[in-house]
């Protein structure tokens, strides 16, 4: 189960745009305070507390220049760097290097460069999943990818999300202009087809056995054995 999360502003009203996963409960006034669920248990924390990568994987706006962020971003890109420059025939090291970028990588798992990712971290992909040429994967939250998966070229996995207003995504200080980002996790089933050039936006969830068009944005969660397609991708019939 994913995280949940709501954070109070100092009017104890939730603060626009931090709002992650769905659920009904009421939590009383508590300024600072992030409320999120780990399993079935809810968690509280004081958030100025939290590191930045802490409040990117609770949903939380943070700052993607943090001094640890950059080091798992610069870690993930020395990384990347030897996978695509690898002969093909280099298969026990490359492996050995994607091994060592994921959270986690079931057997038999075969991913064609050039790949990307942000952080690599923050990716878990299951038995027997093969992801082709030029694939993307930003992991500023977590992305689970079930066994048995096939993710044709181009296919696009976000999970960062900024404030649809420039007046509330723009932020400039006296020494810099940054932007406020928050992230939403991504899960896909076990035996998914992403066709080619698809993008799976922030916070979706994809059940099992869903074969998905090529070019298609999926913005909403697709439940399992479906055949869905388009922009707005839509479920096209039951398989």
């Amino acid at each position: 189960m994913h995280p949940s999360f709501r954070h109070y502003s100092a009017t104890g009203y939730p603060i626009k745009g931090c709002y992650t996963g769905c659920f009904h409960f009421y939590m009383p006034f508590r300024p600072g305070v992030v409320s999120y669920r780990n399993g079935s248990r809810w968690c509280d924390r004081n958030s100025d507390e939290m590191t930045e990568k802490e409040k990117m994987l609770s949903g939380l706006p943070y700052d993607s220049r943090d001094p640890e962020l950059l080091d798992h971003y610069h870690r993930a890109r020395a990384l990347l760097k030897q996978l695509n420059q690898l002969e093909s025939t280099a298969i026990e090291v490359r492996q050995a290097l994607f091994n060592d970028l994921f959270a986690h990588q079931g057997n038999g798992v075969w991913i064609e460069t050039p790949f990307f990712c942000d952080y690599g971290s923050n990716i878990s992909i299951g038995d027997n999943t093969f992801i082709n040429v030029n694939c993307m994967l930003l992991d500023n939250h977590t992305i689970s990818i079930g066994k048995n998966g096939l993710l044709a070229p181009y296919v696009q996995i976000y999970t960062a999300n900024h404030p649809l207003k420039a007046e509330e995504r723009i932020v400039q200080t006296a020494d810099r202009t940054h932007y406020v980002t928050s992230a939403r996790p991504v899960v896909l089933g076990d035996n998914v087809w992403v066709g080619g050039n698809s993008v799976i936006c922030p916070g979706v969830t994809i059940g099992d056995n869903v074969t998905i068009g090529a070019g298609s944005v999926v913005t909403k969660d697709l439940p399992s054995n479906v055949l869905a397609m388009g922009s707005p991708c839509k479920i096209v019939k039951t398989l």
